[in-house]
């Protein structure tokens, strides 16, 4: 399923999970029982994967109105020219990042600007990785305009990734860097900046959402 919501979702199962490990223990050592022993460690178990899921580290780094800071944590899988339709509205580039269940799974904002586009696409769940995914896959994307330059971040469900968590509105001001939401869990997440930019990463690399710079904007021209 694919909604908005909160980051107090996460929080919310964490703590409802703590809450049952709690309980689990204080039976199994009241009852002596070890099936309860036994659960009460798988639901332990429950808590340290979903604290290392749903973890969002606080991100420090270069920033500026000329840079686009990558979006999200994982791989790029691709970096191609394409005709971005619904937002930019033209050539576009894009650059395509995987994230794995490894990966932390908050995207955060490339660039400070005004949200002005938030749309959500229903679809499938094909494999983030393939070409089958931009097309088939629910996806939200969200547009910003930086003022001098706008760009577009698209958020993927994949696979194992069922729900998407986008935590920003139309008309909503942001900041470089600033959460936008989560994916859960992993999959994709594209960035589509202006075609004139200049990307600094290629297939392969490995980017930090909030840190790593993805691309530069072409200088701005002063009039005058």
């Amino acid at each position: 399923m694919t909604g908005i919501g909160t980051a107090a979702d996460a929080d919310l199962l964490v703590v409802g999970l703590v809450l049952l490990a709690v309980l689990l223990f204080s039976a199994a050592v009241r009852f002596a029982r070890w099936p309860l022993w036994l659960a009460g460690y798988a639901v332990a178990v429950l808590v340290l994967a979903g604290a290392f899921f749903f973890r969002d580290p606080e991100r420090i780094g270069d920033r500026g109105r000329d840079l686009v800071l990558a979006p999200a944590d994982g791989r790029v899988l691709a970096v191609d020219r394409v005709v971005e339709p619904d937002y930019l509205a033209g050539p576009a580039i894009r650059v395509s990042i995987f994230l794995s269940l490894l990966d932390v799974h908050v995207q955060r904002s490339p660039v400070t600007g005004v949200v002005e586009y938030v749309r959500r696409r229903e679809g499938g769940f094909a494999a983030a990785w393939s070409e089958r995914a931009e097309s088939e896959n629910q996806s939200t994307l969200i547009g910003i305009d930086a003022g001098h330059a706008r760009v577009a971040v698209r958020q993927v469900t994949g696979l194992v990734a069922r729900r998407i968590v986008t935590y920003v509105s139309e008309d909503q001001p942001v900041t470089q860097g600033q959460r936008l939401g989560l994916i859960r869990f992993g999959s994709r997440v594209d960035a589509f900046l202006p075609a004139s930019a200049e990307v600094h990463v290629t297939p392969g690399d490995r980017v930090v959402a909030g840190t790593t710079v993805l691309a530069r904007f072409a200088p701005v021209r002063e009039e005058g």
